[in-house]
């Protein structure tokens, strides 16, 4: 995920139609968006982290996909995509495994199998 993708998201979240209306979400001028947009200019922490919460996108994985954005490295800009990358597949794991093993403890073996399910699906 880029600034543009970040902006897009947040854009479609709130159903808005120009990029002005993010740029007074933001407080910034509709130039400095533009900026953004073109890459002259990038998405500050403060910034992806409010346009990750109004998009209904993990904030922390917008922080990182922002830092890859902004490093000009070609190496260390991958390092950060694959730190993304991993990030995002973990959080899904972990989610599911700690559901598991709740169900573990709370409950008799015979609804194990069926709150594990549940947990998995969610």
């Amino acid at each position: 995920m880029n600034a543009n993708e970040l902006l897009d998201a947040y854009k479609k979240a709130k159903n808005y139609v120009q990029d002005k209306q993010i740029a007074h979400d933001l407080n910034l001028t509709p130039q400095k968006l533009s900026k953004i947009r073109k890459g002259m200019r990038y998405v500050t922490d403060s910034e992806a982290v409010f346009l990750a919460e109004g998009a209904g996108i993990d904030p922390e994985l917008a922080l990182l996909a922002c830092h890859a954005d902004r490093n000009e490295n070609p190496t260390i800009k991958a390092m950060w995509e694959n730190i993304a990358k991993k990030y995002n597949g973990l959080g899904l794991s972990a989610i599911s495994m700690s559901c598991g093993a709740l169900a573990v403890v709370f409950s008799s073996p015979t609804e194990i199998v069926s709150k594990y399910a549940l947990c998995i699906l969610c």
